[in-house]
């Protein structure tokens, strides 16, 4: 369990720093070394060393709590009001940049609420009420201009005529793995260690299949790169021609299929291909809005799975990893649902 750190302390978390606080006490009449304590109270030595300092100058009295914690000014439901006037962004409240400080984040609640914080105050409440500060993430302006409701009523279609709604999207793998999160010793940073430079890449054509009272699926074609200059290292549009072919033969339906503004994708060729099939349809997602794929879901399962850290040692190695990671997926209709549901869209028979 997680606490809040420097204030903001529950009344319960505070009984419990009190307590070891008073055994510590107990064990400073003993002589022990605070290595020791620190160790046996799983604390740091430094936390044992101040307490001892305090214990030096008043006793064990000097170590307990000097009352009981502080209760947040706003309520609640004031916190929710809060929230809310918070998630309208910094610009909404007359700020230019997307930045919110705990400053701003006083003036809001002096203006909203007619209460007066200091800004150490502002803080424990947020850190109180589980706000962190953090790195934000960049997303294109362009986003904000997408809805899912395209690509809803392409799904509400493909209900209507009994077709498989289908996404696609394309990605590379190089024999440089993914980087994950790994336990170390402190002050030694892990080492994963990776083969030089290298130019092999496989690349993956994946579709998400979905169909209301059927089992979702997932699809793939990979593409393996030679190395060479000159040779094609991205699928052509017979690539995807033969792609298509074979999803509608597992299928065994017709497809609407929806995907990104690729040039091969709207080759001419590959136009009067679907033009000549009845059972394809194909939609274009709208620029800027790879959020709205379900695919997308399924790479990122893919590099934090079975390609993380892996010390590639061939090609075929790295092909190896990646078809055990998609057959695993491939297993998994919950995964498959969820990548669809990461993106806000729903297909709902009618």
């Amino acid at each position: 369990m997680r606490y809040p750190q420097g204030g903001g302390l529950t009344a319960e978390r505070q009984q419990f720093r009190e307590r070891l606080r008073l055994q510590a006490a107990r064990r400073f009449t003993q002589g022990e070394a605070s290595a020791v304590i620190a160790r046996d109270l799983r604390v740091t030595p430094r936390s044992v060393q101040r307490w001892r300092q305090m214990w030096n100058e008043g006793g064990p009295r000097a170590l307990r709590s000097q009352g009981p914690a502080s209760l947040p000014r706003l309520s609640e439901a004031q916190f929710v009001q809060l929230e809310a006037e918070l998630a309208k962004g910094p610009a909404a409240h007359g700020w230019e940049d997307q930045r919110w400080t705990l400053a701003r984040v006083k003036t809001v609640i002096g203006r909203r609420f007619h209460l007066t914080y200091t800004i150490q105050g502002v803080r424990k409440l947020l850190v109180r009420n589980g706000w962190s500060c953090q790195v934000p993430a960049r997303r294109a302006m362009e986003r904000g201009r997408v809805g899912p409701r395209g690509v809803a009523l392409r799904g509400r279609l493909a209900a209507a005529r009994g077709a498989w709604l289908v996404f696609e999207d394309e990605a590379g793998f190089s024999m440089t793995p993914p980087q994950a999160k790994t336990w170390s010793q402190r002050g030694r940073t892990p080492v994963v260690r990776v083969r030089g430079r290298s130019r092999r890449r496989v690349s993956i054509a994946a579709l998400t299949c979905y169909k209301p009272g059927h089992r979702s699926r997932l699809i793939y074609h990979p593409r393996r790169d030679d190395g060479q200059r000159d040779g094609r290292k991205s699928f052509s549009w017979r690539d995807y021609r033969d792609l298509l072919i074979a999803a509608h033969q597992q299928l065994g339906g017709p497809i609407v299929l929806i995907w990104d503004n690729l040039n091969v994708h709207r080759a001419a060729d590959l136009r009067e291909f679907a033009e000549a099939r009845d059972w394809l349809t194909i939609y274009y997602l709208p620029p800027y809005a790879p959020h709205l794929n379900p695919v997308e879901g399924v790479w990122s399962l893919l590099r934090r799975g079975r390609l993380s850290n892996v010390a590639f040692i061939t090609p075929e190695h790295l092909i190896q990893r990646i078809r055990r990671g998609l057959r695993h997926i491939q297993h998994r209709s919950d995964l498959i649902d969820g990548c669809l549901a990461e993106t806000g869209l729903t297909i709902r028979p009618r």
